[in-house]
């Protein structure tokens, strides 16, 4: 009996660090791949332009409402869509761009997805919509969002995000898998994003270390998960993308020695780190421009935001590469890239 055909995937965000690694997964399984990326994004800095693979580019602003009948056209004989598209900024902590790209964005995708009838859609979200907890009890996708108290528009609207897709689960049986992601370190960060932590202990910006910590994956793994839950994912559940949770000061450890550089040396204190983040914040108000850091995200490092990846392991098939591989792979890859002198 012979085979059927794969459907073409719809990538949204398709140009980003996890979607490019999104699209090589899909060619590498034979999917037919549709990529969706905003005007002017199918090349991003030292990668190659979405052009030079063997897949479809459309070039559209998700965040654009008067473009609907533009958007439309670009899910016509896609029978699977990837939202992987998102504006990952917390600084400023507030800020409208945000909300339209990460909950507007997704309104518009949800739309798409509806017209064309599509026989699976996976959205990717972020471990943080969830509770944490310690590494003794990390939170899982039980837990209630526990992030509010942050004050920042980046997960407050994934969190918003994610509650309109599991509603149009629930009320219009639309079948769709959630995927959460920690922390990601692989190659392939051009902006870079996640990686600018690497080069900043690098280049020794980092004299001290928060007594928080979190959960770090490597990006690759999280590509293979996230394309398995089109065949794999149960409708309307949700999973969490992760695999070590390590504090600060043990992240800092590990990536410095692979790196080959000094770990930052001296604890932050929370007091101390709050108060860095309130003179921060001043000093953005004065300034009209964000400033280094801000009060949300001293407090979100001063937690231990631990997460398990069991329920992705047991039913996405989740690899665990270590993360002292992701290290070195990331910090391989800026290498080669001329990021590192």
């Amino acid at each position: 009996m012979p085979l059927l055909p794969l459907p073409r995937v719809l990538v949204t965000g398709a140009n980003g660090f996890l979607g490019r690694h999104l699209v090589a997964e899909l060619l590498h399984r034979g999917y037919p791949v549709r990529a969706l990326v905003r005007p002017g994004g199918a090349a991003a800095g030292a990668l190659p332009p979405l052009q030079s693979l063997p897949i479809e580019v459309c070039e559209v602003d998700l965040t654009q409402a008067a473009r609907k009948a533009e958007m439309a056209d670009t899910i016509g004989g896609c029978g699977a869509l990837i939202h992987a598209a998102a504006l990952a900024q917390v600084n400023p902590a507030r800020s409208r761009a945000v909300w339209a790209a990460n909950l507007d964005g997704t309104e518009q995708v949800l739309r798409l997805a509806r017209k064309a009838g599509v026989e699976r859609l996976v959205y990717v979200g972020t471990a943080n919509v969830f509770g944490f907890g310690p590494k003794q009890r990390p939170g899982d996708e039980t837990r209630p969002y526990a992030g509010r108290r942050y004050g920042l528009d980046y997960m407050d609207s994934k969190r918003a995000a994610a509650d309109l897709v599991l509603r149009a689960v629930a009320r219009e049986q639309l079948p769709a898998v959630l995927v959460h992601p920690t922390f990601m370190l692989g190659t392939g960060d051009a902006r870079p994003t996640s990686g600018a932590l690497l080069l900043e202990l690098l280049g020794g910006r980092l004299p001290g270390y928060p007594l928080g910590g979190k959960n770090y994956v490597h990006v690759h793994d999280v590509a293979v998960a996230t394309v398995n839950a089109l065949t794999l994912g149960r409708v309307g559940e949700s999973y969490i993308l992760g695999h070590e949770n390590l504090s600060y000061r043990e992240a800092f450890a590990l990536m410095a020695r692979t790196m080959g550089v000094g770990p930052p040396r001296w604890p932050v204190p929370p007091p101390l780190a709050n108060f860095y983040g309130v003179v921060c914040d001043l000093k953005a108000r004065l300034t009209g421009r964000p400033s280094q850091v801000n009060s949300g995200m001293t407090a979100v490092a001063n937690d231990g935001h631990y997460f398990t990846p069991q329920k992705a392991r047991a039913e996405l098939a989740l690899p665990q590469t270590p993360v002292s591989q992701a290290v070195a792979d990331a910090f391989a890859w800026f290498k080669t890239h001329g990021y590192v002198r």
